[in-house]
Parts: structure tokens; C-alpha cells; sequence
């Protein structure tokens, strides 16, 4: 369904956001006709710090082979297109060219402000142990190294943001039960929750809805009126974070060959 005037502009000032904060994030970047790769040499196994972002409109027909160039030294390729109409002109080159699609939707909260929060602020240091556990969970057969990457790359992310903050719910005896981040950017209203996830042991007991309601009440009280996420589209948590206030607002899609 089209968007409204008000919506419209939410969505492109989101997608404005998305490409500052992957640029912000990168250690470099390569420029394209249509877009950039975002690079993060310390972090080369992790296809979220290794990226191309089409944010402009590229040639749909060359993109795959400026892909390869720009992406060459990486065994894996990864594409990002939040615009729906590039999105559709260049999803049959993409496709020929051996690339898989995943479809993640932009969520935005529309709920009351939440009474309560409960998470703290944490460091990296905190959600080593939490974070290696979660990615062996959902990543069974991959190197140790990847899931170093995978980890450590959060260092990264605080470029990304003027105001970044790690959040996280713990039990009674101070052990991290579940966490997100929280990036904020004041000056333009826009906060976006990432990442959040709960640790095994504590699923089903509320951590993560803790966690959820301190980053919308932080992003208030930071003056960002513009709250989103991202999730995909066929899996569970989207409809708990429809029952949390959020709605769908656009879609990014993923393109990705291994």
C-alpha cells in the first residue's frame, strides 16, 4: 500500500539514517554510480561490516559485476536496497547472478510510551560471553573466528552514531539475561533499536521486554520521536514487536552469495 506524504518522508529520513550510520561505522568505503561498500577490514568475516548499500539508482544490469569489484577481496557478497523500486529493477540481474533475497521490514513504534524500563547501560566487555553464546546458538557450524568477528564488531558500531548505548536486562544475581543496542541521533529525531536478543536460560521471561521499553524511553527522553527496527519479514519477532506498538512502515531487501 503507498505510503502518505508523512510516512514517505519518515521511511527516506530512515534510509538516510542507515547510510550515515554504515559509512560512520566502516573503516573505509568504496563509491560507486548508485551506492558505496562499506568495509571493515578488522571484521572481514561479518557480512553486516562487509557490504555493499545501493542508496542512490544504480545501473540494475552492472550492478553484480561492480559488486564483485568493489567486494573482491571478501568470500562472500552482501546487498543492501532499501528503495522498493530499485529494489524490484534490480532484482532479476541479482538473481541471475547467483544471489539470494531476504526480505526485512523498516518497523517504526506507534504505541504509548512504555511506564517502565529496568535495563542498564553495559560495555562490551559485559556482553562478550552473552554475545558468543547467542551466536553459537543461531551459527552451529561456524569457525571460532567468525564468531569473533561477530562479536567484537559492536566496537565498530560505536562510530556509527553520535550516541550509541549498549542495553541490557539481568537476573537477580547480575548475569545478562538479554540486551540491544541503541543507536541515537538527536539532531535529526531518529533512535533505532538493533540486535536485541536473550540469552537461553531467560527466554519466555521478560528480559527482552525490559530491555525493549528502557530503549524507547531513552530515545524519548533523547528527543528522538522517530524510533525503528528491523526484522524479518517471515519470522516470529515481527509480530512481537507488533504487539509491542510497532508497525510496518517499508522493507529492505538483502541480497547475499556465498
Amino acid at each position: 500500500m503507498p505510503l502518505d506524504d508523512s510516512a514517505d518522508l519518515e521511511l527516506r529520513r530512515i534510509h538516510t539514517f542507515l547510510s550515515a550510520f554504515s559509512r560512520r561505522q566502516s573503516e573505509r568505503t568504496i563509491d560507486f554510480p548508485g551506492g558505496f561498500a562499506a568495509l571493515n577490514d578488522t571484521y572481514a568475516l561479518s557480512r553486516g561490516d562487509n557490504h555493499v548499500l545501493v542508496d542512490g539508482d544504480p545501473d540494475p544490469e552492472a550492478l553484480p559485476a561492480l559488486v564483485d569489484t568493489v567486494l573482491a577481496a571478501l568470500p562472500h557478497r552482501a546487498v543492501y536496497i532499501p528503495d522498493e523500486t530499485v529494489a524490484a529493477a534490480c532484482a532479476g540481474p541479482l538473481a541471475h547472478a547467483g544471489y539470494t533475497r531476504q526480505t526485512v521490514v523498516v518497523m517504526v513504534h506507534r504505541g504509548p510510551l512504555p511506564e517502565l524500563g529496568g535495563a542498564r547501560e553495559v560495555g562490551l566487555p559485559a556482553l562478550r560471553g552473552p554475545l558468543a553464546e547467542s551466536w553459537r546458538r543461531f551459527l552451529p557450524d561456524v569457525s571460532d573466528e567468525v564468531i569473533h568477528d561477530l562479536v567484537e564488531r559492536r566496537t565498530a558500531r560505536l562510530r556509527g552514531a553520535d550516541d550509541v548505548r549498549f542495553l541490557a536486562s539481568h537476573d537477580e544475581f547480575g548475569q545478562v539475561a538479554s540486551w540491544a543496542d541503541l543507536y541515537l541521533d538527536p539532531a535529526t529525531g531518529i533512535a533505532q533499536i538493533e540486535d536485541l536478543v536473550t540469552a537461553e536460560p531467560y527466554l519466555g521471561q521478560g528480559h527482552a521486554g525490559v530491555v525493549l521499553d528502557t530503549a524507547l524511553r531513552s530515545a524519548a527522553a533523547a528527543g528522538c520521536r522517530t524510533v525503528f527496527l528491523m526484522a524479518l519479514a517471515d519470522d516470529w519477532p515481527r509480530h512481537w514487536y507488533e504487539r509491542r506498538g510497532f508497525v510496518a512502515l517499508g522493507e529492505v531487501q538483502c541480497f547475499e552469495r556465498a
